[in-house]
């Protein structure tokens, strides 16, 4: 195991990959910039380096800066949590270069995956179902548009080296596509610095369904069942659980293996998450992989009892996978919500301010992950994720009640700030969504967007639960400077 690790990033995820490290008796180091100079994993960590202002650019995407800490304080890895430059295959490589282990999958396979369109390419020859659509990137309007012939309307165009929910637009006739293909690109260019886009056809009736799976340096996987992430605005997810509800069990079984098949086909090492959509005839469609932990990653660990990040950890490390598939079994049900400092009522815009009170909830099985506190401030510069509502309960309907409850106990009052909580709540009351039979549209139908989907009406019967972004390459900055220091 390692002696150090430094931690590249902030917020709730900082703090819990902290802990994790400090479970298995490895000191931390965290980068932070000057906005979080007062943040609790500064406070807890055995060192903090403080790397730039409040810009992101300037700080947490700065690899310079974070390489050049992690050598000052004689880290042996560096974990990128989610986000910022946890998916960056430039990252990964200079980290390697400077003899740091980053703790994710090699560069070479990061850079093969992190490209949504060569992700497409790669998974198809291992045989994923692919949702119809271009492989390779379109390189006009024109060939957009006779990729949307072929496949039919409406039809989705994403940007290759897309992450986060960012760059994608749904084109529902032809007259939109010229316009929207141009958006996408520049939307795309100025985002990733890469306008490449790719055309596939856009499922109105689907489920958002993802496999977590380890896989080691030494050729082993397995896989951790399945969650579903269908609760989204804007690409952006809002509620998830483990297992995914209403579908059958041999259905999962399915998604979960072939995953887990794909993954050990193009080399993957780490912790990744694979990403479905299914439509209402349980046909599922290969979406993307994601390279890191996952802000959902909590639910997989209620209903497994396996710590993701120790597992990262330890694969990182040159580890053996230290499971078996035949080891894994999933027990009862977990639901996350975020809790969002953003406003519902108003298009869901960010609403930053200092938390006077701040008080989250307790009581059995109820997990909340957090980096906030009374007096904290919500900046304006990050994004707007203020805490992780997890619940566990044997069936699903204890587990909604269990979260219910939960937010009704949460306190949290600022000036001038909201939070995504009576949203959640609307969620949480829809007879669809109790039923587990609801779509990617849930959200738009509960915010009457016009042209949202009705409730999906019930085309399989209730499972049984089964037994078994990138950034940019940022520019280099001054030498950060050691500004708090801590042995224990």
């Amino acid at each position: 195991m390692f002696e150090t690790v430094l931690i590249a990033n902030r917020g709730e995820i900082a703090l819990r990959v902290l802990r994790a490290c400090k479970e298995l008796g490895v000191r931390t180091a965290v980068v932070y910039s000057a906005a979080d100079a007062d943040s609790a994993a500064v406070r807890l960590a055995d060192q903090a380096i403080r790397i730039g202002p409040a810009s992101s650019r300037r700080s947490y995407l700065n690899a310079a800066a974070i390489v050049e800490a992690a050598r000052q304080v004689g880290a042996q890895a560096v974990h990128p949590g989610y986000g910022f430059l946890s998916e960056d295959a430039d990252f990964a490589e200079i980290c390697a270069d400077n003899g740091l282990i980053f703790i994710g999958p090699p560069p070479a396979v990061m850079a093969a995956l992190a490209d949504k369109s060569s992700a497409r390419a790669l998974m198809s020859r291992a045989g994923l179902p692919l949702s119809p659509g271009s492989i390779a990137p379109v390189p006009t309007a024109a060939a957009a548009a006779e990729v949307a012939e072929t496949v039919g309307y409406p039809v989705i165009v994403k940007a290759a080296a897309g992450g986060g929910g960012r760059g994608m637009t749904v084109v529902h006739t032809p007259g939109e596509l010229r316009r929207a293909y141009a958006r996408t690109r520049a939307a795309a260019q100025s985002a990733f610095g890469d306008d490449r886009v790719y055309v596939e056809r856009y499922l109105t009736e689907a489920r958002h369904v993802e496999v977590q799976v380890l896989c080691d340096s030494h050729g082993n996987g397995v896989h951790l069942g399945t969650r579903d992430c269908s609760v989204q605005r804007r690409h952006q997810k809002l509620v998830e659980e483990a297992p995914a509800p209403a579908l059958p069990a041999a259905v999962l079984d399915t998604i979960a293996e072939t995953a887990l098949r794909g993954a050990l086909e193009v080399g993957f090492v780490g912790a990744g998450t694979l990403e479905f959509l299914v439509d209402a005839e349980e046909r599922f469609h290969f979406l993307e992989i994601n390279c890191r932990i996952q802000v959902e990653h909590p639910v997989t660990e209620m209903v497994t009892g396996i710590d993701l990040v120790h597992e990262q950890l330890h694969i990182a490390a040159g580890v053996p996978l230290r499971w078996r598939q035949e080891e894994i079994r999933l027990h009862g049900v977990a639901v996350e919500c975020r809790v969002n400092t953003e406003d519902p009522e108003r298009g869901f815009a960010p609403t930053p301010g200092r938390l006077e009170r701040f008080t989250p909830p307790g009581g059995p099985f109820t997990r909340v992950d957090t980096h906030a506190s009374a007096g904290y401030l919500v900046g304006p510069w990050y994004d707007s994720l203020l805490a992780k509502v997890i619940v566990w309960a044997p069936d699903r309907e204890l587990a909604l009640n269990r979260l219910e409850r939960a937010l009704d106990e949460f306190d949290i009052a600022g000036p001038g700030v909201h939070t995504t909580i009576p949203f959640v709540r609307r969620v949480l009351d829809d007879a669809a969504f109790r039923k587990g039979r609801y779509t990617t549209g849930l959200v738009d139908r509960l915010l009457g967007v016009p042209g949202a989907a009705p409730a999906q009406r019930p085309t399989a019967t209730p499972a049984q639960r089964p037994t078994a972004s990138p950034a940019p390459r940022p520019s280099p900055a001054a030498q950060p400077d050691v500004t708090h220091r801590r042995t224990r």
